[in-house]
């Protein structure tokens, strides 16, 4: 016996949808407004693409600050990529010690554990003024590099979680049988644990590089004169009332969100069914070698 939904499940779902999707259809909708003034994000007068042909425009255009968040992105997510699988990997692989000196380690890698996911508990603000500070106190001059290790800081953590929690899934039994038939640990970890990892690594890097893209407090605070991010020219620009790129801007990078979501879903679903026909295909053969090797009466 089968239990019916509430008609009001319903209700309350569409409701749900509604205010989840009704703004970003708007967005959608102005970035089409052919209206030239400050008021083209309230008043719809027809469609025009005059504000996509203008969002790269070197003056008033996101062009050069959509490069730079990239290249901030791109360089944060890979020095965080690489810092959070390594210490992923040696603290969930670490050996056990029973020494005194041994558990001393241990308590130390533990607590080392825990700072390296502190960056993502401590209020963005505290953060970036911690961060301004030092690199006050240290001279480094404001710029890309600051950039780039201010996002590191925070991006670290959300690789080094994902991966973490994969590598706790996973048998150890795996590497110690490759390690039993003589394989280098440098050999364990590129054939076994890089690979069964490799879904963990690249949810983590995606992750951060969404949040490497989305955020302005730190980069308030460590961003340089030559620099300028894009959420941070996003900002410069509302002041005076939203400009209609940035409707145009949103239209474009949700696209490129839904169509990589798209590549994606196929993508798994050829897989799958790859998956499927080679299991399918395997058990034919064992049948038809099963029938082949079996005694026939006389």
């Amino acid at each position: 016996m089968t239990k019916k939904n509430s008609p009001w499940a319903t209700v309350y779902m569409a409701l749900v949808l509604v205010l989840l999707y009704l703004p970003i259809l708007v967005v959608v909708l102005f970035s089409f407004n052919s209206n030239p003034g400050r008021t083209a994000n309230f008043q719809f007068e027809g469609f025009s693409l005059q504000w996509y042909k203008q969002l790269l425009d070197p003056v008033t255009g996101y062009g050069a600050p959509l490069r730079t968040s990239l290249l901030v992105a791109f360089w944060s997510v890979l020095v965080s990529a690489i810092l959070g699988t390594l210490g992923a990997i040696g603290l969930v692989r670490k050996p056990v010690r029973k020494s005194l000196l041994g558990r001393a380690g241990n308590v130390g890698l533990t607590l080392g554990e825990q700072v390296a996911v502190l960056p993502i508990m401590i209020p963005e603000i505290i953060l970036g003024i911690a961060l301004m500070a030092l690199f006050v106190l240290l001279g480094v001059p404001f710029g890309m590099m600051t950039l780039v290790l201010s996002h590191v800081v925070f991006c670290v953590p959300y690789i080094f979680i994902t991966v973490r929690g994969r590598l706790a899934s996973l048998d150890p039994g795996l590497e110690e049988a490759a390690r039993d038939l003589g394989a280098t640990p440098l050999k364990v970890l590129t054939s076994v644990t890089l690979p069964l990892a490799l879904p963990a690594i690249i949810s983590g890097c995606l992750l951060a590089f969404a949040m490497s893209m989305d955020d302005f407090v730190i980069s308030f605070f460590v961003n340089g004169p030559q620099t300028n991010t894009l959420p941070l020219k996003i900002y410069s620009s509302v002041k005076v009332g939203v400009p209609p790129h940035v409707n145009a801007l949103c239209t474009l990078m949700l696209a490129t969100v839904f169509l990589v979501v798209a590549i994606s879903q196929l993508w798994q679903a050829g897989a799958h069914k790859r998956q499927e026909h080679r299991d399918k295909a395997g058990r034919v053969k064992k049948l038809a070698a099963k029938m082949l090797t079996k005694p026939t009466k006389s």
